[in-house]
């Protein structure tokens, strides 16, 4: 079980890990020992997670979200499968707690008067430069 908050934890069957050999630097220990972890969560049949949060959760996922619904995290960061594996249920986790997290309802406002007194006088000041830039008339006497 995978707890994220006070009111949601993931069970086991909602995640699955695989593990394969991991890229780069490591000698010849890299060539014989699966390190890297794939870690996939199954989010659109996860009954422990809220509508509104799969669907901010496909938001924030992106790429990492699948065409069957579902998160997929790999990590390869160190020689260790075990941190690997902790590191990618930490990041599920992240991410899933941002998703949980509705966004604020914007209240519309409006401009205050002296805003828009500062925004006109702004303007008319713009004007009149604009205006001396204009070509000099010589007046005759």
């Amino acid at each position: 079980m995978l707890r994220i908050n006070e009111t949601v934890a993931l069970e086991e069957w909602e995640l699955s890990e695989h593990f394969t050999r991991s890229q780069g630097p490591g000698g010849q220990n890299v060539n014989k020992v699966e390190t890297a972890v794939e870690l996939r969560f199954e989010a659109e049949r996860s009954p422990h997670l809220p509508p509104p949060a799969k669907t901010r959760l496909r938001r924030l996922a992106g790429r990492r979200w699948t065409q069957d619904g579902a998160v997929l995290i790999r990590v390869e960061e160190t020689r260790s499968q075990a941190r690997n594996r902790d590191i990618a249920r930490e990041r599920l986790a992240e991410l899933i707690r941002e998703a949980l997290v509705a966004p604020r309802k914007r209240i519309p406002t409006r401009p205050t008067l002296g805003s828009k007194r500062r925004r006109l006088s702004a303007k008319t000041q713009r004007g009149e430069i604009k205006t001396l830039r204009g070509k000099v008339h010589e007046k005759e006497e």
